[in-house]
């Protein structure tokens, strides 16, 4: 199982991806509703722009708190820092 833990950053990407979420809804009756493609697609590249931010802010906060603290504890040695690096740069 997981270690549960949070950050101060946690309840801002929650916030954002509650948004965007309502935002899709709005979205899918546009769509419904014949609304013109192009306001259609404008609404969705900013549902986009809003979860990459959040996807950023996740990924910077974890690389400030989370690795910072395992290379201030040692646990650089054992390589399970930079494995985990290598594992949420990925998504960048």
């Amino acid at each position: 199982m997981t270690q549960t833990h949070k950050h101060t950053s946690h309840q801002g990407v929650v916030n954002r991806l509650k948004r965007a979420n309502g935002h899709l809804k709005s979205i899918i009756d546009m769509i419904e509703d014949g609304r013109p493609c192009t306001e259609i697609a404008q609404q969705i590249h900013a549902v986009e722009r809003a979860v990459i931010q959040a996807k950023k802010t996740l990924i910077y906060d974890h690389l400030d708190h989370c690795l910072e603290d395992m290379v201030d504890n040692q646990e650089a040695a054992s390589g399970q820092t930079i494995e985990e690096f290598k594992a949420i740069s990925r998504y960048l």
